[in-house]
């Protein structure tokens, strides 16, 4: 056990608020096994289940079930493990911990039996991180990609980098501290070489992780465009359902209405905004001014104009478009949608205006639309076939880029044969990999981490 950890036992209920069939209180730590034995009044082997009665200080039965014992080291959390399983009904569950913290346990903290996992070297950051991703998945991909990072997946990818980079920084420091025949060892090639297979590796563990990162929180897609040019519509049609109000009445949508939906695995959170006009109403001021604060913070930006007026059509390509590339940052992408193209002689299809791809669709009647989910994906780099994908989060996407620029630096101080400077960004590239799997973690960063986990785990 790590002596860094607190002696403390913690409880918690480890299954979802709420009614249910079977409903379980974890207890890890060093008092688990008395607790427990002195809850149901007789001694466990482990690893084997228990029918019991569950009983209060005065002998009388709270509940009946199961009780499992997992002795430290061989745990979930490296320490003497509890599992206690009742009937799932929250006031069962509530006496049940009650008894348990009256017996010496303290409540959990979230995320703190994961923390004690990760603390005891049961798991890795990136694997404990896992943990609450497999729990949150709203989709297969991410379920499967989640499973995989809890199995190591990403954690031994970052591992084999890290390997080739200490590989890489013990000879490069061997050779500044012990020259021989002072030879010019950046000259050699060999260091060029390594550093470049480093690169490539990292690159595509980005990529990788990327896709990780869109299945885990998803894509957030903003609607935007002129009253009445069919964005509620198009919502609709994305979503399946009549999530939105559509009316000919322009001005219909006030507010920005959100909608959770996937594209063939891939998350994503539309969100339909007031049209875009100059009004009187503050109550649409207030909805316009909502709608631009959604597109700041998008993945990506549907302009939807009204294909059925050509004139109008094009008046909103030429006023919306440029003020979207004044407004919005220049890695938002943006897509104009021709819609209503069922009351033209245009047909459906894609094509390039304005320096920006155009699509031509009917949210009505549905012709196009998977021409629009094909582009979306395509947009955001999903591969929904991807066989050895791990689910990632934006740090951990903040630290691979930081790797990144690192090792281009790096690149550049062989170049100049500058041995030292060439040591010190090898040495930032370490320690940047190094906060993925938590090798080189500050402990702030660890409480953030683990807060956002739930109770019981």
């Amino acid at each position: 056990m790590n002596p860094a950890l607190e002696q403390d036992t913690i409880a918690a209920v480890a299954t979802a608020p709420g009614q249910g069939g079977i409903g379980i209180v974890r207890l890890s730590g060093a008092d688990a096994m008395r607790i427990g034995s002195q809850l149901c009044r007789r001694e466990f082997r482990p690893r084997h289940a228990h029918y019991c009665q569950f009983l209060d200080a005065e002998g009388e039965t709270i509940d009946s079930g199961i009780a499992l014992y997992f002795p430290t080291p061989h745990s979930f959390t490296g320490e003497d493990v509890i599992e206690l399983q009742g009937h799932g009904g929250t006031a069962v569950m509530d006496l049940l911990l009650a008894r348990c913290c009256a017996l010496g346990a303290r409540l959990a903290a979230p995320g703190e039996f994961s923390q004690r996992a990760y603390l005891n070297d049961k798991m890795d950051l990136a694997q404990a991180e896992a943990v609450a991703d497999l729990i949150s998945a709203t989709t297969e991909a991410g379920v499967r990609s989640a499973n995989r990072s809890l199995a190591g997946e990403f954690s031994r990818r970052i591992s084999t980098l890290m390997e080739q980079l200490v590989a890489l920084r013990v000879y490069v420091e061997a050779a500044i501290d012990f020259p021989e025949e002072e030879i010019d060892f950046l000259a050699e090639g060999q260091v060029a070489a390594r550093l470049q297979q480093i690169c490539d590796q990292l690159a595509a563990v980005t990529d990788s992780a990327r896709q990780g990162r869109l299945l885990r929180d998803g894509m957030k897609l903003v609607i935007a465009g002129r009253p009445n040019a069919g964005k509620s519509s198009l919502l609709n049609a994305l979503s399946g359902e009549e999530s939105a109000i559509v009316t000919a009445i322009e001005g219909t949508t006030r507010d920005v209405l959100r909608e959770h939906i996937q594209i063939d695995g891939m998350p994503l959170h539309v969100v339909d905004t007031a049209g875009l006009r100059s009004s009187d109403d503050l109550v649409e001021q207030e909805g316009i001014k909502r709608a631009w604060k959604e597109m700041a913070s998008a993945d990506h930006v549907l302009l939807v104009v009204d294909a059925s007026d050509p004139q109008a059509a094009a008046a909103d390509t030429g006023t919306l478009w440029p003020e979207l590339h004044r407004e919005l940052s220049a890695d938002i992408p943006v897509t104009i949608v021709h819609n209503k193209c069922d009351l033209t002689a245009v047909q459906p299809g894609s094509s390039r205006q304005a320096d920006a791809t155009v699509i031509s669709l009917s949210a009505k009647t549905g012709d196009g639309m998977q021409l629009l989910r094909t582009h979306l994906k395509s947009s955001m780099g999903f591969d929904a076939d991807e066989a050895h994908g791990f689910i990632a989060r934006r740090r951990h996407i903040d630290a691979l880029q930081r790797a990144s620029h690192c090792l281009d630096d790096a690149r550049v101080q062989v170049e100049n044969g500058a041995g030292e400077l060439l040591a010190e960004d090898l040495k930032r590239c370490h320690a940047a990999l190094g906060e993925i799997t938590g090798v080189m973690s500050a402990d702030q960063l660890l409480g953030e981490i683990f807060s956002s986990f739930c109770i019981g785990k």
